[in-house]
This record gives C-alpha cells, structure tokens and sequence, in this order.
C-alpha cells in the first residue's frame, strides 16, 4: 500500500513539474518591449497570466505576460458607472470610453477589461486591470511588458472592425473568429501557441433558420468551448440568432467546414457574449442578447440534436429559460464555478449567481 502512495505521488509530482514547464515554456516565448497596437477588442487567458488581446485595426493577436499570477478568487465584485472611473483614471470623460469587452484571469482572479479611449482617428487602446479584493482599478502599461503577436492573414479589409470577432484559449490553441477577405469571408482560425504563423483559416458554412438559407459571410460574434462527447467543439452564435456546434478538429486550415445550427433563439437580434457552466449535474450556456435580454440554453441532449435545416419562424431546437431578473447585460465572464460578473449597458459591474 505504501509503494502504490508513493507510486501516486510522483506521478503527481510529475504532471505538477509537467504543468509548470510547460507555463515557463509559454512564458518563455513572450519578448519584452510595446506591443503597438491600434485597438483592444476582444480578450481570452492563457496559462499563468498570459492575456490574449485581439487587434482588429491590425489584424493581429498579441500575447502578454501580465505577471497577474496571485489574488483573491473569493470576493464579490461591484462598481458603479465603471466607465466614468475608467474615464476619470486614464484622464478622459466618460462619453469617450468604450468598455470592449472584460474577462477574468483563472490564475489570480482579477479582471482584466480591453477598453477604447476617444473617438475616430484620435481613439487609442487600453488594457484596465482591477483588483478582486479591493475594487482598485488601474492601466495594465503595455510598455516594456513580455509579448508576441501574430498577424493573421487574408483579413477582411472593408469590414476591418470585424476581422476578429472573439477569440479563445484551450490546450494550447488561440481559436478567433472574423472575416476575411475571400468569398467564403466567415473564418475560424486555430493558432498554435507559443505563435509561429497564423494560417488562411477554415470557411465555415452554417444554415440560418430564421433567414432559410445557408451563411458564410455572416461573422461569429461570440463563441464558447465546450467538450461534446469527449470531443472539444466551440459553441458559436451569429446575428438573428442561430447557435452552432463546430468541432475543433475540423478546423483545418483552407478547408470549408460546416457548422451544426443546433438552435434558433429568436431573430432580430444580435448576441453579446457567452459562458458555459454546470449547476446541478446540468450543463448551461448564458448568453446575452441585444434584444432577447439574458437566456440560459440546457445543454442536455446537444449530442444527439437534430440538425436545423429548413427555415424557422420564431425559436427552434435545444430550449432555454430567460433570466428577466438580470437586465441589459453587455459583457460577461465566470466569477467562479457558482458566479459570474457582467457589465450593463449603464457601465455598472455586478456579480450574481449563476442561474
């Protein structure tokens, strides 16, 4: 019995030291300098602080060392009017910030916000952090901090704003969604990090039910992971509002790849943002809606969903709830396994339940 606990404990020892290079490995890939970027969009976290910033003015994803390794993963979180203290911070008025989106760093707890400050020509990017335990809100300098990018290519030139939509981190791959410029303008992307070089994407082709037709100029405008059957697949969702499952091992670069419409969730309306989680044994999606308000999508039985493929008037496939007690939800992320914290369209931060 003794040897099958010390048997346990080196193995444990192992993928604990596995773990750890493999973070130094990451860690080790990032150069410091100043990222020069012309936007912040959307956000994702790596491993051991690593913040994944999506540049669309540039097409480029840039990879930064926060150091932001330790913090209180406990405390609620609450501001009001957190733009007008972003704008009071960083010496703007609140008109002239725009919070793009907010995200919570797994490894200390605090969050991170991509933020625009000013209008036009003369806007600039910005990385706001906050701390968990105090509220305290700061810039995250992107001066002399560690970082790579990658520049992606066959980006959508007209439609710039959209050539990254939302992005994500999972084993080692930083999945983005957009544009580009080919015929089959909707992309997925899977790029390997540390980065090398990013790769033309694959298209992906979906059937819109509330539409009747079959898309693949429409952008993805927020996507979540999540393992279907063992297989990792993204949950995506486009404007009006059909929700697809896309395998990631299909993603593969200049193949056209066909989603599966797995719901439609009512049309005129364009999705904000997205989590997974469990409560009770049960998988849900939470997704917030220009329109629709927060919904809350059972996961149950999307393995074996019949496929949407003719067009829809109204709501179809797997069903939701709405959450009408949470109002005019912009950006969201899991606070933990039981919370998550949204920001509203009056630029208040709260945290509540997960429903």
């Amino acid at each position: 019995m003794f040897r099958r606990i010390r048997m346990l404990a080196a193995v444990m020892a192992l993928a604990v030291f596995s773990d750890s290079t493999r973070a130094a490995e990451l860690t080790d890939s990032l150069k410091k300098g100043t990222p020069e970027m012309k936007s912040a969009g959307a956000l994702a976290f790596g491993p051991d602080g690593v913040l994944f910033i999506g540049d669309a003015a540039n097409a480029t994803i840039f990879a930064v060392g926060t150091g932001d390794t330790k913090g209180d993963s406990k405390a609620a979180v609450k501001a009001e009017k957190l733009n007008e203290k972003i704008g009071s911070m960083l010496g703007a008025m609140s008109g002239d910030i725009k919070i793009n989106d907010l995200k919570v760093n797994p490894a200390s707890g605090n969050l991170f916000f991509s933020v625009t400050r000013g209008k036009g020509a003369s806007a600039m990017p910005a990385i706001v952090k906050m701390e968990r335990s105090s509220g305290k809100i700061s810039e995250f300098e992107l001066k002399d901090v560690p970082f790579s990018s990658v520049k992606l290519t066959n980006a959508n030139e007209k439609r710039r704003a959209e050539s990254i939509t939302d992005l994500n981190y999972v084993k080692g791959k930083v999945y983005v969604a957009g544009l580009s410029n080919e015929e089959f303008a909707s992309k997925l992307r899977a790029i390997d990090f540390p980065f090398k070089e990013a790769d033309t994407g694959a298209s992906i082709e979906i059937y819109h039910g509330a539409h009747g037709k079959l898309e693949t100029n429409s952008p993805i405008r927020t996507f979540a992971v999540y393992e279907i059957a063992k297989e990792t697949n993204l949950l995506a969702s486009y404007t009006c509002t059909p929700l697809v499952k896309i395998p990631v091992d299909s993603l593969k670069a200049g193949v056209k790849v066909s989603g599966t419409t797995v719901a439609e969730l009512g049309n005129m309306n364009q999705p904000l943002d997205m989590v997974v989680y469990s409560k009770d044994g049960k998988d849900y999606l939470l997704m917030s809606n220009s329109r629709h308000g927060l919904i809350k999508v059972k996961l149950e039985g999307i393995d074996k969903a019949d496929p949407i493929t003719t067009r829809v008037a109204g709501t179809a496939g797997l069903t939701y709830d709405k959450i009408p007690e949470v109002k005019d939800v912009v950006q969201m992320d899991k606070l933990d396994d039981t919370r998550f914290v949204y920001l509203s369209k009056s630029g208040d931060l709260d945290t509540v339940p997960l429903p």
